[in-house]
């Protein structure tokens, strides 16, 4: 198995105007091409299994091949900890992971072939006024509008 490495991308610009930085935790492929071995909390466009080209004076990147996963992120106003035991063994059980997790943070990969509306009605269910917290996809829709759907899922599905 290679040996884990770091990158840094960027991932936004603080009301300051300061650019934030992500680290994640990738596998090397070739020169500048790495796997994504979990889901990013705040770079947009990208999830768990993605391989990436590293442009790493800009700290940006080129998608090179998607795995499949979609990057689903929870924000809570207070501790998430009873959003993370009460959903992550239903993400579990259609195959997804609980990639990232800190007090009002939680980052899942779950496969695109589980079904969006499988997925969102877990969210559904758990996330919203009464926790205080809301969820949304990390590489669903468009990183500069937020709103247009990607689609690359299309050609996910279309190969099962």
């Amino acid at each position: 198995m290679s040996q884990l490495h770091y990158i840094e991308l960027f991932a936004g610009v603080r009301p300051d105007g300061e650019s934030v930085a992500e680290r994640l935790q990738v596998k090397p492929l070739e020169k500048e091409e790495f796997e994504l071995v979990r889901s990013p909390a705040f770079v947009k466009g990208i999830a768990a299994g993605d391989v990436v080209k590293l442009n790493e004076q800009e700290r940006s990147f080129e998608l090179l091949k998607r795995a499949g996963n979609l990057c689903i992120r929870v924000f809570a106003q207070e501790n998430i900890k009873q959003l993370s035991i009460d959903m992550t063994p239903l993400i579990e059980k259609l195959g997804g992971e609980l990639d990232l997790e800190n007090d009002r943070l939680l980052v899942y990969s779950i496969h695109v072939s589980c079904g969006f509306s499988a997925v969102e009605k877990i969210l559904n269910d758990h996330v919203g006024d009464e926790t205080q917290s809301m969820w949304m996809y990390g590489n669903v829709y468009d990183p500069q509008d937020g709103e247009t759907p990607l689609n690359w899922w299309q050609e996910i599905l279309n190969e099962k």
